[in-house]
């Protein structure tokens, strides 16, 4: 229900690639604050490489800027309740701004009304938070392009490897209590459901709604054993030419499952430029990822961070898109990159880690 009604929210306000550039300023500014003030930033498990290098940026990177810090991850557990004590115990501390990469969008809204009342300036980090008045600004990279890019490079890759089609695709998205996996199928979505309605690409198995694709937990197991529940009910004699896979971590379990039934890999997308992903797409396996730069994302966080400091109201470009059920949350947007092995190299160049891998 989350998703469907962010969905019409999206379309309500024209939500598309023209989103970015909105310009403006909005939400209420904090009223300044000390320069060694408390910063909490409450991050979810560790799910995947970019939060774990999440954390230690907003560790070293708030600690430079002068701020005292509050680093947490939530547990492994599939409850959103150890986020919810680290939350109420950072406003109990005194934090100035919390900043919240959210374990379940749809959950928070008690702790952070508890933020608001003690002054606290809320920022939903990565994912936004839903259902709730109480959050004051959002940060990501544009997700929903992110989704259209993914969509795209799917099709490209089907193209590249069978030039005419129709080619037989399977969708997969994220956790259904992260208020991202919607938007990343809705913008995949946007490109690939012209080509399913003309008869160019079909899904093999008919599951093309985001409830039948959905991976709980973004754990790689759960989309691993979907994949193989798949390959056997629709391509004993079928062939798979393509899979929509939301991030890295699922795009290298459907890969798995491909080659444990020993049947050709097929284009799948990913996200994140995970390690394991970037040397797969350089080795030919994995076809796509995103560049989704988390430095500077956190970055531009910290910026903001410092922007309140001062009692200023932080750069947003995007007042009209994200719609969290009760009200249009500020947003500061950055733009998502697509990689494959063709761009790789670019891609990667300041890349002190990855870089080495595009040799």
């Amino acid at each position: 229900m989350l998703i469907v009604g962010f969905t019409a929210a999206l379309v309500a306000s024209g939500c598309n690639s023209e989103r970015e550039g909105e310009g403006g300023t909005a939400g209420t500014p904090a009223k300044g604050f000390a320069a060694d003030a408390l910063i909490g930033v409450a991050l979810p498990s560790k799910t995947s490489e970019n939060w774990v290098l999440a954390g230690d940026l907003f560790t070293n990177g708030l600690k430079a800027a002068g701020f005292q810090s509050d680093v947490q991850y939530a547990g492994a557990s599939t409850t959103v309740a150890d986020q919810q004590a680290q939350i109420v115990a950072m406003v109990t501390k005194g934090a100035k701004v919390i900043v919240i990469g959210a374990t379940d969008a749809a959950q928070l809204s008690t702790q952070v009304a508890q933020a608001k009342q003690a002054g606290t300036v809320v920022i939903a980090y990565d994912r936004l938070i839903t259902n709730t008045k109480d959050v004051d600004y959002y940060i990501a990279f544009d997700n929903f392009k992110v989704g259209q890019l993914q969509g795209q490079a799917l099709l490209d890759g089907m193209k590249a490897k069978k030039p005419t089609g129709p080619w037989t695709i399977e969708l997969f998205s994220g956790s259904p209590d992260d208020n991202n996996s919607g938007v990343f199928f809705n913008g995949a979505m946007d490109v690939l459901k012209p080509a399913i309605d003309k008869g160019d690409v079909v899904v093999g198995s008919g599951q093309t709604d985001v409830k039948q694709t959905a991976t709980q937990g973004w754990k790689a197991e759960n989309a691993q054993s979907r994949m193989d529940a798949l390959l056997t009910s629709t391509y004993s004699s079928k062939t798979l030419d393509g899979v929509l896979s939301p991030n890295d971590t699922l795009a290298r379990a459907i890969i798995t499952s491909v080659k444990g039934a020993g049947k050709p890999i097929p284009v799948v997308t990913g996200q994140d430029s995970e390690v394991e992903s970037v040397k797969s797409i350089v080795a030919g396996e994995q076809y796509s990822t995103i560049n989704k730069d988390t430095r500077k994302l956190v970055a531009e966080t910290i910026k903001m961070v410092k922007t309140l400091q001062t009692g200023a109201a932080p750069e947003v470009n995007d007042t009209k898109s994200y719609d969290n059920g009760v009200k249009v949350v500020p947003a500061y947007l950055l733009a998502p990159v697509i990689v494959t092995k063709d761009n790789a190299a670019t891609a990667y160049a300041d890349d002190p880690k990855l870089a080495p891998l595009t040799k």
